[in-house]
């Protein structure tokens, strides 16, 4: 019987989950990429071990890394989207939060992911309608939770809102602080953890249609019921970009009530 997209996914986060959790804490060459960012071996080798098992099952699929860029789209308009790492910088400091990301975006719109935690042996799945975490061999569904209040942050850039927006000014925000509890795990495991009921939401700024480090954990929180949109409150991927996925309405309505007493451009 042919495997269905989502056991592909699976299959293929978990593969390259064991590269990472292999040559966790070894020393490893890096690869410089643009600015201060880099790959490690372990980027390279699990995306090479991601496409593999990818590209096998669905040979005729268009496929994009984040190592290995573009290599190509299908005819049908289906395109793997493929992070083999998820927060280098945290690997490369021994620091165990990371994320091994595989979407599948097809008919315009993502329709199955897979995030694995190579470290806690966890991954999280979607089919595009039932949204599950997978441990020892077990599904258990997708409960989002808000009760922890804890909201994570992207600092990393880009920043194409910095003329209003910056996740970090909330870091000092007294109508955030007084609510919410910050948090900045540096990768995007933090949306999986909104979707499973760990973090109460996730905040970015850019443009994250088809971003390989988004799409899958986008995918997950749509899936599981969090109240998922841009910076304005706007469907996800559409006019001010950026994102807020929410692990449930009142959580959502109080964080762009926030938002949007910024939404002035600084002065000089």
């Amino acid at each position: 019987m042919r495997e269905t997209d989502v056991e592909v996914a699976i299959r293929a986060v978990e593969a390259g989950a064991g590269v990472v959790r292999a040559m966790y804490g070894g020393r490893m060459e890096r690869f410089a990429k643009s600015g201060d960012d880099f790959a490690t071996e372990a980027d390279v080798a699990a995306e090479r071990t991601i496409m593999a098992v990818l590209r096998e099952a669905r040979p005729a699929d268009g496929f994009l890394g984040e190592e290995g860029g573009d290599l190509g789209q299908a005819a049908s308009g289906r395109r793997w989207l493929v992070d083999p790492l998820c927060g280098t910088l945290n690997y490369a400091a021994r620091t165990p939060l990371v994320a091994v990301n595989v979407a599948l975006r097809a008919c315009d719109r993502v329709s199955t992911a897979a995030v694995a935690d190579p470290l806690s042996h966890e991954v999280f799945w979607t089919d595009g309608e039932a949204a599950s975490v997978r441990s020892d061999e077990r599904d258990t569904p997708l409960r989002p939770d808000p009760t922890s209040r804890l909201v994570d942050l992207n600092l990393d850039p880009p920043f194409p809102n910095k003329d209003w927006f910056l996740a970090a000014d909330l870091l000092t925000d007294e109508g955030f602080t007084s609510v919410f509890h910050p948090r900045v795990l540096s990768t995007t495991l933090a949306l999986a953890w909104v979707a499973v009921g760990r973090r109460a939401a996730y905040i970015t700024d850019g443009r994250l249609r088809d971003n390989v480090h988004f799409s899958s954990g986008i995918a997950l929180c749509q899936a599981a019921g969090c109240v998922v949109t841009n910076l304005a409150g706007q469907p996800v991927h559409t006019g001010v970009q950026g994102l807020i996925a929410a692990a449930d309405a009142t959580t959502h309505a109080k964080l762009l009530d926030l938002l949007s007493h910024r939404r002035q451009p600084r002065t000089p």
